[in-house]
C-alpha cells in the first residue's frame, strides 16, 4: 500500500509540475471593450478656436502629435472631452459624419457639461484659422448617437470636415 501511495503522489506531482509551465506559457487574449452607444451633444472646433488659438495643439497625444486624422479606424480624427467622461485614447464612431475619432484633447465646456451630467464631445474640424470654419462648426453641431469602442469596419467618408483649401464644409 505504501508503494501505491508513493506512486500516486509521484504521479500527481508530475502532473502538477507538467501543468505549471504550460499555464505559465499560455497567452491570454486581451479583453476587447464592448461598444456602447450614447446620445451626446457633439460640437466641433478647429485651430481658430483651439487653446491656444491658431494651433493644433492637443492635451493627450495618442496617435497624433497635433490634432488631425482622416476619420478611418486606423487614423481617427482627434476629439476633445472631459478625461473623466472618456479616457484619452478612446475611439468613437459618429455615424452622422461617418468618421472615427480618438480622444486626444481636453474641452472646458465638455468638462463643465460632464460635471453637470451631460455627455458632450468636441470633434476636430480642421487646422484652419479662416473664420469660415466657425460657420462649419455651427452647421454640424447637434445631439446625436455616438458609438464608444466601435467595431473597426463601419462605413467611413474621409472627406475633410472643413476643407482648408476651399473653405468648404462637409455636408453629410
Amino acid at each position: 500500500m505504501t508503494s501505491k501511495l508513493l506512486a500516486a503522489l509521484l504521479g500527481i506531482g508530475l502532473l502538477i509540475a507538467g501543468a505549471a509551465p504550460a499555464e505559465a506559457n499560455t497567452v491570454q487574449a486581451a479583453a476587447t471593450p464592448h461598444s456602447t452607444t450614447y446620445t451626446m451633444y457633439v460640437t466641433l472646433y478647429g485651430a481658430l478656436d483651439n487653446d491656444p488659438p491658431g494651433s493644433a495643439d492637443i492635451a493627450y497625444p495618442q496617435i497624433h502629435s497635433k490634432a488631425g486624422g482622416t476619420g478611418t479606424y486606423s487614423n481617427p480624427v482627434t476629439f476633445a472631452t472631459s478625461s473623466s467622461e472618456l479616457a484619452p485614447g478612446t475611439r468613437v464612431y459618429y455615424s452622422y459624419l461617418k468618421k472615427y475619432f480618438i480622444m486626444e484633447d481636453s474641452c472646458a465646456a465638455c468638462i463643465s457639461d460632464w460635471n453637470s451630467g451631460k455627455r458632450h464631445i468636441d470633434m476636430w474640424a480642421g487646422n484652419s484659422t479662416n473664420s469660415a470654419i466657425l460657420g462649419c462648426e455651427d452647421k454640424l453641431t447637434r445631439s446625436g448617437s455616438v458609438i464608444v469602442n466601435p467595431a473597426s469596419n463601419l462605413t467611413v467618408d474621409t472627406t475633410p470636415i472643413f476643407n482648408t483649401s476651399t473653405h468648404k464644409c462637409y455636408s453629410p
